[in-house]
C-alpha cells in the first residue's frame, strides 16, 4: 500500500514535470511568434506616416530665396538658416575623405544602414573606445535633418525604425555622391552654420574648396557636437577632437604619416568671417519685394525654398537716386527729415529706382529707421491737383475756363482756403491756375466736377489710398504714398496709359524652372487729347514762372519735362512729382516722426525749392544726360470741351469778394514761384485783397494790391513790397471741416 502510493506519486510527478516542459517550450515558442507578429505590426504602424520620402525635394536643405537687381547682381537673400550650397567639385577633398573616414568609413560599401558600424558602437557602447557617434550612417544622419527633421531628437526605437527604412529607400534613389553632397551641405556645424561652405566662411573666412588638411579636419569634428566642439569657445576640446579626425584619416590611408605629423602639431588658424547674405544693397527696395512675395508664396517658401527672384532695380539709376537723396538732407543739417523717391520707367512700368529713407535700420533717429517712406502715405499738398486737373478736362471743363483765384474763399462757415500770403491772383484761365497752384481756384474746380469724380480719376490713375470726399482732398489732405504718386503720373507721362509698377520681372524655383514671369499690361486708361492737353499744362509748371521752375537750375537735360509741386499745412510735406517722355520720378521730404511737423532746412523753414525741386533735378539729370532727346506722347485727335459759360464757380457768388475778376485778364508781368504755404482753417470772414507787403516771419514774400505783379520764390525770397508783388500758394489744412 505505501509502495504502491509511493510510486503512483513518482508516476505522478514525472508525468507533470513532462508535460511541464513541454508547455514552457510551446509557450515559449508561442509568446516568440506573437511577439514577433506584434513587432511587425509594430513596426508596420511606426511605417505608416512617414514624410514623403519619395518627393523631389524630401531631402532638400533650407535654400535663401536670393533677389538680383535688372543686372542680375545679387542684392539680397531672404533666409532660414546661414547656409550656402556648394557641389562636391567646390568642397576640398581633406573635408570629404575626413568626413567619411570620421563619421561613416563603410559608406561606400552598405546600402544605407551599416550592420557593421552599429556592431562597433555598441561594443565600443559595452568596452569603451567607441565613437562612432550611435552607429548612424551618413545617409541616416541626412534622413535625421532633412526628411525626419521634426523627429531628430527623439531618442526611441520607432524613429531609429523610420530613420533606416527612409535610409535603405534614399540608397535606391540617389548615387553615394549626391547623397553625401547633401550632407554635407546639410550638417551644423556651430555658430549658425549650415554646411561645410557656411562653416568654411564662419571658421577661416573663405570657400570650402580652399581648405587645408588642419582646417577640413577641425571642421569635420565639430559637429559630433558643436557646442562642446566649439573652438571659439572651447578649442582646446576642438584641437583634440581635430586630432582623433587626422588620425582616422591616417588609419585609413587618405594621409601620410608625415602630414599627421605635421598637423598634429599645428594649432587651428581660426580666422572668423560671415556670410553676407542678410545684408541687403537696397534694403528699403528688398524689403517691398519681400512683402510682394509674401503675397504669393509663405514665409517658410521665402526663407528657404531657394527661389531666385529677379527685380527691375537699375544699380545706376538706385545709386544716383541714394546719392541725390543723401547729399541734399545732409546738407539741411536736420536729423529729423528724410526723403523719399521713386523712379519708375515710363515704356514697361518699372521701378527703376526706389529710396524710402536715410540709414535703414537706425530707429534712434526720427529720420531714420527702417519703414519705407516710399511706401507708407503722406499728404500730398498741391502735388494732387494734377489728378483733379485731369479730372476736370475729362468731365469736359476746358483749360482756358476762367475762375477767379481771389486770395480767400470762404467756402464753409468754417473753413477758408487761401492762396499763398493771401495772394490775389485774380481771373485766370484752369491752365493759369494750375501753374500757379491757386488753391482758391482750385477748390471751385472740385466743387464744380464733383469731388466723386476726382476720387474715380485717382483710382484709374492706380492711386488705391482713398480720397476723402471733402473739397479739402483737392488741395492734398488725403495722404498717398510716393510709389502711387509715381504710378499715377506716369500714366500722364504715357498719354493716358496706365500700368501697374513692376517690381519683379520673373521668379525661379530652386531647380531653375520658371513659376512667374510678368507680362507687360498697359491700358488706355484716359482719352489721350485730354492728358496732351494736362500734359502741356504741367510743362507750363516748370518753364519760367511757373512753381517749379526752379528745377532748371538742377536738370540740364535736353528733355521736355512737366510736374507739379506740393506742401502741406505747415510746410510738413515737400514735394515734387514730374515726368520726362522717359521716366516718372516723384520725391518727398518730410519729418517721419511726425506728420504735421515742420521741416526745417538749413536752419530755416524747408520748401519745394530747398528739398524736393533740388532732390528731383539732381537725380534725374543724372540719369538722363547721355540719353537722346524724346517728345511726350501726342494724341490723333482733339479733346472735347463743354462751353466754358456751362461751368458755374463759387467764386462768382456775391457772398464773395469778386473784386479783380475783370480787371485781372491777362498775365502778371513775373510769374511767383510756389512757395506753398498752407493756410490753417480760420473762422469765417470777409476776405479782401491784401495791401502792405513786409515779410512774413517764414521769410516768404508778402502779399499786394491788385492785381499783383510779381511774388516770391520757392526759397524765401523776393517779394515781399506794397507795390503789389506777392505770390504763392496752396492751402491744405491738417483737419478740415466742411
Amino acid at each position: 500500500m505505501g509502495i504502491r502510493t509511493r510510486r503512483a506519486r513518482a508516476h505522478s510527478k514525472t508525468h507533470f514535470v513532462g508535460f511541464g516542459l513541454a508547455g514552457l517550450l510551446g509557450f515559449i515558442a508561442l509568446l516568440c511568434v506573437t511577439l514577433a507578429l506584434s513587432l511587425g505590426a509594430m513596426v508596420s504602424s511606426w511605417l505608416e506616416d512617414l514624410p514623403d520620402y519619395t518627393s523631389a525635394d524630401a531631402f532638400l536643405v533650407a535654400e535663401p530665396t536670393r533677389v538680383y537687381d535688372a543686372d542680375g547682381n545679387e542684392i539680397v537673400a531672404y533666409y532660414l538658416q546661414n547656409r550656402r550650397s556648394v557641389t562636391l567639385e567646390q568642397v576640398s577633398d581633406y573635408v570629404i575623405q575626413g568626413t567619411i573616414d570620421t563619421e561613416d568609413k563603410r559608406f561606400y560599401q552598405h546600402n544605407g544602414v551599416d550592420p557593421e558600424g552599429i556592431l562597433r558602437a555598441a561594443v565600443g557602447q559595452v568596452f569603451g573606445g567607441g565613437e562612432q557617434g550611435g552607429g548612424s550612417t551618413i545617409t541616416q544622419q541626412l534622413v535625421r535633418w532633412t526628411v525626419l527633421s521634426d523627429e531628430q531628437f527623439e531618442n526611441s526605437l520607432r524613429r531609429k525604425v523610420r530613420e533606416a527604412y527612409i535610409a535603405i529607400q534614399m540608397e535606391k534613389t540617389y548615387t553615394k555622391d549626391q547623397i553625401l553632397n547633401m550632407y554635407l551641405n546639410t550638417i551644423f556645424y556651430g555658430n549658425g552654420a549650415y554646411g561645410i561652405e557656411a562653416a568654411s566662411i564662419t571658421y577661416f573666412n573663405k570657400s570650402a574648396a580652399d581648405l587645408t588638411l588642419n582646417e577640413a579636419a577641425t571642421l569635420v569634428g565639430i559637429p559630433n557636437s558643436p557646442t562642446y566642439y566649439d573652438p571659439f569657445v572651447n578649442y582646446d576640446n576642438c584641437k583634440s577632437r581635430r586630432n582623433l579626425v587626422l588620425s582616422r584619416m591616417l588609419e585609413a590611408g587618405d594621409i601620410t604619416q608625415e602630414e599627421y605629423d605635421a598637423t598634429v602639431a599645428e594649432e587651428i588658424p581660426l580666422n572668423p568671417g560671415e556670410l553676407t547674405d542678410s545684408d541687403s544693397t537696397y534694403p528699403f527696395f528688398t524689403d517691398y519685394v519681400r512683402d510682394l512675395l509674401l503675397q504669393d508664396f509663405s514665409s517658410d517658401t521665402i526663407a528657404q525654398g531657394g527661389l531666385k527672384v529677379y527685380t527691375t532695380i537699375e544699380p545706376d539709376k538706385q545709386a544716383a537716386a541714394e546719392q541725390a537723396c543723401s547729399d541734399r538732407i545732409a546738407a539741411g543739417g536736420n536729423p529729423d527729415i528724410a526723403a523719399a523717391l521713386v523712379s519708375i520707367d515710363n515704356s514697361n512700368g518699372h521701378i527703376v529706382a526706389m529710396v524710402g529713407g536715410q540709414n535703414y535700420g537706425n530707429d534712434t533717429e526720427a529720420g531714420q529707421s527702417s519703414i519705407n517712406l516710399a511706401t507708407t502715405t503722406h499728404q500730398t499738398g498741391s502735388s494732387f491737383k494734377a489728378i483733379v486737373l485731369l479730372a476736370a478736362l475729362q468731365e469736359g471743363m476746358s483749360p482756358t475756363v476762367r475762375i477767379n483765384c481771389q486770395a480767400k474763399l470762404q467756402v464753409t462757415p468754417t473753413w477758408a482756403p487761401s492762396n499763398i500770403n493771401g495772394a490775389n491772383y485774380g481771373v485766370r484761365t484752369l491752365a493759369d491756375a494750375t501753374k500757379l497752384s491757386s488753391n482758391t481756384g482750385y477748390v471751385q474746380v472740385a466743387e464744380a466736377i464733383g469731388m466723386d469724380k476726382v476720387a474715380d480719376m485717382a483710382a484709374t490713375l492706380g492711386i488705391d489710398s482713398p480720397i476723402e470726399p471733402g473739397l479739402s482732398s483737392a488741395l492734398g489732405t488725403s495722404p498717398i504714398s510716393p510709389l502711387e504718386m509715381a504710378e499715377a503720373f506716369s500714366a500722364i507721362a504715357t498719354g493716358g496709359i496706365h500700368r501697374n509698377p513692376v517690381a519683379i520681372t520673373k521668379i525661379e524655383d530652386r531647380n531653375g524652372n520658371v513659376v512667374y514671369e510678368h507680362e507687360d499690361d498697359p491700358e488706355q486708361v484716359v482719352d489721350s487729347a485730354i492728358v496732351q492737353d494736362a500734359t502741356e499744362i504741367l510743362e507750363s509748371v516748370v518753364s519760367s514762372g511757373g512753381t517749379a521752375s526752379s528745377v532748371r537750375n538742377y536738370f540740364r537735360c535736353n528733355q521736355p519735362i512737366a510736374g507739379k509741386t506740393g506742401t502741406t499745412d505747415n510746410y510738413s510735406n515737400l514735394w515734387l512729382c514730374g515726368f520726362s517722355p522717359q521716366l516718372t520720378t516723384a520725391v518727398w521730404v518730410g519729418c517721419p516722426s511726425s506728420g504735421s511737423q515742420r521741416v526745417y532746412f538749413g536752419g530755416t523753414t524747408g520748401s519745394t525749392a530747398t528739398t524736393a525741386i533740388p532732390i528731383w533735378g539732381t537725380y534725374m539729370n543724372a540719369v538722363l544726360a547721355d540719353e537722346p532727346r524724346a517728345e511726350f506722347p501726342t494724341s490723333d485727335h482733339e479733346a472735347e470741351y463743354k462751353d466754358n459759360s456751362s461751368w458755374t464757380f463759387i467764386g462768382t457768388s456775391s457772398s464773395v469778394n469778386t473784386e479783380g475778376w475783370s480787371e485781372q485778364t491777362t498775365e502778371p508781368e513775373e510769374e511767383p514761384e510756389e512757395n506753398d504755404e498752407p493756410q490753417t482753417p480760420t473762422e469765417p470772414e470777409t476776405p479782401t485783397p491784401p495791401t502792405g507787403g513786409d515779410d512774413n516771419t517764414d521769410g516768404d514774400s508778402g502779399g499786394g494790391t491788385t492785381p499783383p505783379t510779381g511774388g516770391d520764390t520757392d526759397d524765401g525770397t523776393g517779394g515781399g513790397t506794397g507795390d503789389g508783388t506777392g505770390g504763392g500758394n496752396t492751402s491744405t489744412p491738417d483737419q478740415p471741416t466742411q
